[in-house]
């Protein structure tokens, strides 16, 4: 591995001990899924395999740091394949896997839902802070 890929590696990798909490599962499900970046990653997969270059364009302002994070974290958690194809040079894929088909249908409903609601939620935050003392 790369010197520079290490810190990222290290960032991924849980503490010795570290367990899916029974206590609150949604808890854990939603700091997994509900991140920044994952949900995009996921609803990007949820088109079909793509590539890292792929991911990266089409996931407006992510890093190749925080989208290499993203992927490893979900591919540690079981919800995202990683395949290398050894041309010259490497190719990898990444895409999903069955346990996330469940929660795709309400992950694309929620990204659109996003999409669709962004300028009317703007327009509130806009109309809160110009009428609220700072």
């Amino acid at each position: 591995m790369s010197q520079r890929n290490i810190a990222v590696t290290d960032q991924v990798t849980a503490p010795a001990g570290e367990a899916v909490s029974a206590d609150c599962p949604l808890r854990e499900v939603l700091a997994l899924i509900g991140d920044k970046w994952s949900a995009q990653v996921l609803v990007e997969l949820g088109a079909g395999p793509r590539r890292f270059t792929q991911l990266e364009r089409a996931i407006e302002g992510v890093s190749r740091r925080m989208l290499t994070l993203s992927l490893r974290n979900l591919e540690r958690n079981g919800l995202v394949t990683r395949t290398v194809y050894p041309d010259a040079p490497p190719s990898v894929e990444y895409a999903t896997t069955a346990l996330i088909e469940e929660i795709r249908e309400p992950l694309e409903a929620l990204s659109a839902w996003a999409r669709r609601t962004g300028p009317a939620i703007a327009a509130a935050r806009h109309a809160y802070d110009t009428r609220s003392p700072t």
